[in-house]
């Protein structure tokens, strides 16, 4: 890969997107949005003394599948767009190999990703006091990773799609059962084992894992780090599979 045009994709993409204020507004407000309606469907529950709030367990999932939902849409719809337009096309008549472009664009959403995650977990903790053991740090850094193993996914996924109705048409194939197997309504060590099996091979679920570690320990743990290599591994493979199934031409 090429620093200087691995810089220039991400300065782009950057400059592109903060002249789109609706996609800025998606990215930066609507999960906070989003975590505040958890937080009021919750708000009115009856608990016994001491007893953890339930916002305590599914906010703290959602913080990793929100970002997860708005940075998967965002991206595979922004790259199909870049190719249906003809901009791919043109910059693919320069000296820029797919994998400079690819990691730019991941490098590009990655920067607001980290923005995105940073501005939900401080609305979960000062807003709506979220609770757990672990620090809050962590819960930024699994956020961050989580948005960009979006980001990763939407540019794989996109390779795919020749409109931006089938970009979305993933969705329900990709993203959906992730969030349903997750762990998020039932923890994975109760799921039979076939849907026990299939999540093992599903990213998110590695993501839940690690927010489920930070809120049962104070101090980082050695599966914390597991699944954040794991997670990480995810990120890079996907980005390496987008660079190669990455069309050179539009449709």
């Amino acid at each position: 890969m090429n620093p200087r045009m691995l810089g220039a994709t991400a300065a782009r993409v950057l400059t592109q997107l903060r002249h789109d204020h609706r996609s800025v507004a998606m990215i930066l407000v609507v999960p906070s949005v989003l975590l505040a309606v958890v937080y009021w469907l919750f708000e009115n529950e009856t608990l016994p003394p001491g007893a953890p709030r339930t916002f305590d367990r599914v906010g703290l999932i959602m913080l990793a599948i929100f970002p997860f939902v708005i940075m998967f849409l965002i991206t595979s719809i922004t790259m199909l767009r870049e190719r249906t337009t003809g901009t791919l096309e043109r910059l693919m008549t320069t000296p820029i190999h797919q994998a400079d472009l690819l990691f730019g664009y991941g490098i590009a959403f990655s920067v607001m990703a980290a923005l995105q995650s940073a501005i939900a977990t401080g609305v979960a903790y000062w807003v709506f006091n979220l609770d757990i053991r672990g620090n809050g740090g962590y819960v930024v850094l699994v956020a961050v990773v989580n948005a960009v193993l979006g980001v990763a996914l939407g540019l794989f996924c996109s390779a795919f799609a020749r409109t931006e109705f089938q970009a979305v048409q993933f969705m329900p194939v990709v993203v959906i059962p992730q969030i349903l197997l997750c762990g998020l309504f039932v923890a994975r060590d109760h799921m039979n084992d076939v849907f026990h099996a299939l999540s093992d091979w599903m990213p998110l679920s590695y993501s839940v894992d690690a927010l489920q570690e930070i809120a049962k320990n104070a101090d980082a743990t050695e599966a914390m780090w597991r699944d954040f290599g794991i997670m990480g591994a995810i990120v890079l493979g996907l980005l390496a599979l987008a660079s190669f199934t990455l069309p050179r031409k539009s449709s």
